[in-house]
């Protein structure tokens, strides 16, 4: 979830998922900071860790009294309707984007992390059926059902962004500070917390599920007003071969670069990071862990 990080995907696509002659296609990034390749995931009992065991209800979630649904967000109310969508005219996006309309913002991406370091690891990994239930459970949520009900995160994009940035690895952290299933950035989680009246623990692959999939959710929302007036469909047949043709395609990129370098007032929709874009493309239709 932030700029500087290849996080698993030159070795997962390479080395597990691409073996059958599928490889990342051109387009360079700037130099990548590696993460440890995925160490197997326990299929039935966790691998204990020095730390304790996570809570059978995480705390981020204990906090809200219940499951997170679509009742549960704090954006919603019942007296306030949802702005009817303009007809588009065209497929790709406006080269010339409207204001944004969220203007409380994430916080920029970190610096990239020193050359050779490792990563750490704390706390308890997560099965591999824990992880799959528990990004189930994040895409199935409605994370603006008020303004914008019809914004949903596949599934299939979501266990790919978990397995481009961790390996599916729950309690990994990455030298720059990304946590977790989905590599959350402390600070991107403290913004989430306060934007949306939560308290999801970063530490918890359950909660850290949610933010990574709430993450996709507003920047669906944040360049889906801007540049595909309000169409939030993020469905790769609205792809060409022009990266920047498609909403899909665009929030891909700015969960690893960061809104800003994606979605900027008066320029164009910019992909700075196209192989990123291309390995978490690939992994939606070629992942070992679409199977799990």
């Amino acid at each position: 979830m932030r700029r500087g990080m290849s996080r698993m995907g030159a070795a997962v696509v390479a080395g597990l998922l691409l073996a059958g002659g599928i490889t990342g296609c051109g387009g360079a990034d700037p130099a990548p900071r590696e993460l440890a390749a995925p160490v197997a995931l326990p299929t039935e009992a966790p691998v204990e860790a020095p730390a304790d065991q996570p809570s059978e209800v995480p705390p981020g979630v204990e906090a809200m009294g219940v499951a997170p649904s679509a009742k549960a967000s704090p954006s919603a109310s019942p007296t306030v309707k949802p702005k009817p969508k303009p007809t588009r005219t065209t497929a790709g996006p406006l080269s010339t984007p409207k204001p944004p309309t969220e203007t409380r913002v994430p916080p920029p991406p970190p610096k990239p992390a020193p050359s050779g370091c490792q990563p750490t690891y704390q706390g308890t990994q997560a099965t591999r059926s824990q992880v799959k239930a528990a990004l189930g459970d994040a895409a199935a949520r409605t994370y603006w059902p008020t303004s914008a009900p019809d914004i949903a995160i596949p599934l299939k994009l979501l266990k790919a962004t978990a397995w481009q940035e961790s390996g599916w690895q729950s309690n990994i952290v990455a030298c720059d500070g990304g946590i977790g299933l989905m590599q959350v950035m402390p600070a991107t989680a403290d913004w989430m917390n306060q934007r949306f009246g939560q308290s999801y623990d970063i530490g918890d692959y359950r909660d850290n599920a949610y933010l990574g999939a709430n993450y996709l959710a507003w920047l669906t929302k944040y360049i889906g007003d801007m540049y595909f007036e309000s169409d939030y469909r993020l469905d790769a047949s609205l792809c060409t071969d022009e990266l920047n043709s498609c909403l899909l395609n665009a929030i891909i990129s700015a969960y690893n670069y960061g809104h800003n370098a994606v979605a900027r007032e008066g320029e164009p929709l910019t992909i700075p990071n196209p192989q990123y874009v291309r390995n978490v493309r690939a992994l939606m239709t070629e992942c070992v862990c679409l199977t799990y």
